[in-house]
């Protein structure tokens, strides 16, 4: 199968990022959201749903008149970029002429606002406080926006960024169509959408097929030891391991480059420019380790990712399907490792419970 009833040059555009065949999720999304309709888009970490919504939006873009026609939510700088850099590449690639810009806080907002003036970007992709501060000093023209996009919506629309969320909805209401996009719906939207449609992947499963999950027990105390053990032993293309607490972030990378691994990491505390630059050496493999928290790493899109590490366990059993789906990208295979003591072990017994998955006990 191709991809149908979208530009041609979208299609060529694709071809050229070695994108061929729709995914499912891409196939059901694209004609429900050219149609207009409000769409919810449920499917499982690496299957597509970034692609699912910016095609028919890029699809329907009037690039001739200078004005920015839709705005993209998203919850961390790093997956803001992230989709803004897609946007780029795929408009280069196709050769269409889609301008797009990245709205996030700890940056020059008058350099902003600069860009959002002269250059009128076709797409805007920010995170919702900076899409708010804009939007009520009037500098975000939020009356031209013909289509809203919440991506990671089971994020956004938890109680620490929702008030944000619906106020910028809103603000937008009126005119935007208004698409969510989400791997777990732990979310009520009912207040949020008119007359959605619900779209899941085929499979009807929203756990990925081609990931491996097993969990190994130890004490706690030996977390770190056997956290390197491991990964001398898969040997990973790229690595992503987890842990809970943010202030612990700096203490795992040392310890690991201390035993020279080539780690970086991703924490709440660095600055813009040292988050970027971890990521940046983590996605061309100079570092082929990266520690993070949940946040810092949500969204994350790099397939060359074949393990995930849970150091300490997520609370939440969507969260697992989170952490778990920064591996096995786009039809690829991963392995999702938890390291656990033996109390974690009723823990992990619900995630299977839960998420219908087979997570292998083994013991070192």
């Amino acid at each position: 199968m191709e991809f149908q009833n979208i530009n041609e040059r979208l299609v060529e555009g694709l071809k050229k990022q070695n994108i061929q065949t729709p995914m499912s999720i891409q196939v059901k999304a694209i004609d429900k959201i050219l149609e207009g309709k409000d769409v919810v888009i449920e499917a499982c970490t690496g299957s597509g749903k970034t692609l699912a919504y910016l095609l028919p939006i890029m699809h329907r873009m009037n690039t001739s008149v200078k004005q920015c026609q839709a705005l993209i939510l998203a919850p961390t700088h790093e997956l803001v970029i992230q989709i803004n850099e897609q946007i780029k590449l795929l408009s280069k690639n196709s050769e269409l002429n889609i301008t797009s810009t990245a709205l996030i806080g700890g940056t020059n907002i008058s350099r902003q606002v600069e860009i959002l003036k002269k250059t009128k970007p076709n797409i805007l992709v920010a995170s919702t406080g900076r899409a708010l501060e804009l939007i009520k000093s009037k500098k975000l023209p939020i009356q031209s926006i013909k289509t809203l996009v919440i991506d990671e919506a089971d994020h956004l629309l938890q109680k620490d960024h929702r008030s944000e969320v619906m106020q910028i909805i809103k603000a937008a209401r009126q005119q935007a169509q208004i698409i969510l996009c989400t791997a777990t719906m732990t979310f009520e939207a009912d207040d949020i959408l008119n007359e959605a449609q619900f779209l899941n992947s085929t499979e009807q499963v929203l756990t990925n097929p081609n990931i491996t999950h097993v969990a190994y027990v130890t004490e706690k105390r030996k977390k770190v030891d056997k956290l390197k053990t491991l990964l001398n032993k898969a040997n990973p293309t790229r690595a992503l391991i987890f842990i809970n607490n943010g202030h612990e972030v700096n203490v795992v990378t040392e310890k690991l480059r201390h035993a020279n691994f080539k780690v970086n990491c991703l924490s709440s505390n660095q600055t813009k420019q040292e988050r970027a630059t971890s990521l940046s050496q983590f996605r061309t493999g100079k570092a082929n380790i990266l520690v993070s928290s949940d946040l810092t790493a949500r969204g994350l899109d790099i397939p060359e990712i074949t393990h995930v590490f849970n150091l300490d366990l997520p609370p939440h059993a969507p969260h697992y399907l989170h952490r778990a789906g920064r591996t096995a990208r786009a039809d690829r295979r991963g392995e999702c490792i938890s390291i656990i003591t033996e109390g974690e072990q009723k823990i992990i017994k619900e995630y299977k419970k839960k998420l219908n998955i087979e997570i292998e006990q083994l013991e070192f």
